[in-house]
């Protein structure tokens, strides 16, 4: 009796972890949505409060403060920058996201923020749609850690900064 009592309770318990982790998956995925809607709202200084005091960004600490300074670059950059939300994951304490990234180059870069191209480059007034792919930690409803892949080059290209591709040549 005491061994099925034991196995009950930790029958129990595995379905209770299961749906905690759950909620901790559904709050992570609400916190990701909500930072990407406000970024695409132009509210760039409420994005950054989904960041904790002692973020990381590509593993360096950069903290809430080095983050609000790069969301305002980049807003300043492209005014009008949309993340549309292409494909989420989320596991435990990870939301991962591929997202469409797009918006009209209207200001002068000032940090080496997207690859460092745009830094003291006037603006070309066009526009551009890119993807990333981004890699969020989060701990408490904050963003601790952020990594991103973004398509830098096709972004340059599409504001004519770069040379466009040559076409691929047909098949024979």
């Amino acid at each position: 009796m005491r061994i099925v009592a034991a196995i009950v309770l930790l029958g129990l318990f595995a379905v209770s972890m299961a749906a905690d982790e759950q909620d901790q998956v559904a709050r992570n995925t609400a916190v990701i949505r909500d930072e990407h809607d406000k970024l695409s709202g132009g509210d760039w200084q409420a994005a950054a409060e989904d960041y904790a005091e002692d973020t990381r960004n590509f593993g360096r600490p950069v903290g809430r403060a080095g983050v609000r300074r790069v969301l305002e670059d980049i807003h300043r950059t492209f005014p009008d920058m949309r993340l549309e939300i292409i494909d989420l994951l989320a596991v435990g304490d990870t939301v991962i996201v591929r997202c469409k990234f797009s918006g009209t180059h209207e200001g002068v870069g000032q940090l080496p923020v997207n690859g460092g191209l745009l830094v003291g480059v006037a603006p070309t007034h066009k526009h551009f749609e890119v993807q990333h792919i981004h890699w969020y930690k989060l701990r408490d409803g904050k963003i601790v850690d952020h990594y991103a892949t973004r398509d830098d080059i096709g972004m340059m290209q599409q504001l004519g900064l770069l040379p466009a591709p040559p076409p691929f040549p047909a098949p024979k």
